[in-house]
């Protein structure tokens, strides 16, 4: 998959693509719907199929203070976008320039002649250009005056209610719905770091754990959690936690694991951590006999879950659950 990180010079080969549109932050299954009908129309004219992202996002850019809930940061978003089997991807820089261009200026100046775009796809919320002016309507006509069509995908929902959205899948993982923020992703959402040192406490509990924090904004409900530990390859069953560690004191929240049947040294090293079902919530403790007593009981309730859930794995069934049960991200 090629990757193209400005829209003012693009190289040749990849121009006249069908390009989806959007931040796609999670890749969720509407999302997928937007990819697919760019794939099903560069198919269908010999063409590549791509998609035009922005990095940071704009919330990010517009409001730097504030910690924003990334699902997918852009190395992961681009390994997801490869496993849909793209040809391109544009991760253009949302800088002020980007920020401060019309919407006919993006329209016209960039996707019709720096991209040389053929077709383009896009949710039926999309809105671009400067004050976020630019309505599906107007992108049809500035399509249609520089030569590609548009296509607006629709609503994608489940059941007769839910609309898939990035935003209901981080209030699902910031409540600890784990399987509800899946099912509307199409895949177990996961969280990557590099193994740090930790204060030693797992350990001298019988638990030890491999720690890592997440990323800024990534609020994720504190508690217990079955999990999958994807490393160098391999896959390994956890139980894991989320939260200050508050039986030891006030502290920064993070992440640990407790890979089962696993022995080893895995500290600087990169590991990414699939959240598969949420356990219980976070508490306090009277002793670290007590935790340690729970912790056993934790992993009991988090082995029998992943057990099930490898006999029938409901992820399966979508494109990018069937994709990453079978195959490594690249950084891993």
């Amino acid at each position: 998959m090629d990757i193209v990180r400005s829209w003012r010079e693009t190289p040749p080969d990849v121009q006249g693509a069908v390009l989806a549109i959007g931040n796609f932050d999670g890749v969720h299954r509407g999302h997928q719907a937007v990819l697919g009908v760019a794939k099903a129309i560069a198919a269908a004219e010999g063409r590549k199929a791509g998609a035009v992202v922005f990095e940071p996002h704009p919330w990010e850019f517009f409001a730097p203070s504030r910690p924003f809930f990334r699902l997918t940061p852009l190395p992961v978003k681009l390994e997801l976008l490869e496993a849909l089997d793209l040809d391109v991807v544009f991760a253009l820089p949302f800088d002020r320039a980007l920020a401060d261009l019309s919407a006919d200026d993006f329209a016209e100046g960039v996707l019709g002649k720096a991209f040389g775009a053929r077709h383009v796809v896009v949710g039926y919320d999309f809105v671009y250009g400067k004050g976020r002016t630019g309505t599906v309507t107007q992108l049809a006509a500035s399509g249609e005056a520089a030569g590609y069509g548009v296509d607006v995908v629709e609503p994608v929902q489940l059941g007769d209610a839910t609309v898939f959205s990035s935003s209901a899948i981080r209030d699902h993982l910031s409540k600890g719905r784990v399987r509800e923020a899946a099912e509307q992703l199409g895949y177990w959402w996961r969280a990557r770091g590099s193994v740090a040192h930790g204060a030693g406490r797992g350990h001298g509990l019988g638990f030890p754990t491999v720690n890592f924090k997440l990323l800024p904004g990534q609020d994720v409900c504190h508690g217990i959690y079955a999990m999958r530990v994807h490393h160098a390859g391999g896959r390994h069953d956890a139980a894991g936690y989320v939260g200050p560690r508050p039986t030891f004191g006030v502290g920064e929240p993070a992440l640990e694991a407790f890979l089962f049947d696993f022995s080893g040294d895995l500290y600087d090293q990169t590991i990414e951590v699939e959240f598969i079902d949420f356990i219980r919530p976070d508490e306090v403790f009277p002793s670290g006999e007590a935790l340690a007593a729970q912790m056993a009981k934790d992993c009991e309730a988090a082995r029998t879950v992943l057990a099930s859930v490898e006999a029938h794995d409901p992820m399966r069934q979508f494109p990018l659950g069937a994709a990453l049960a079978t195959r490594t991200l690249d950084c891993l």
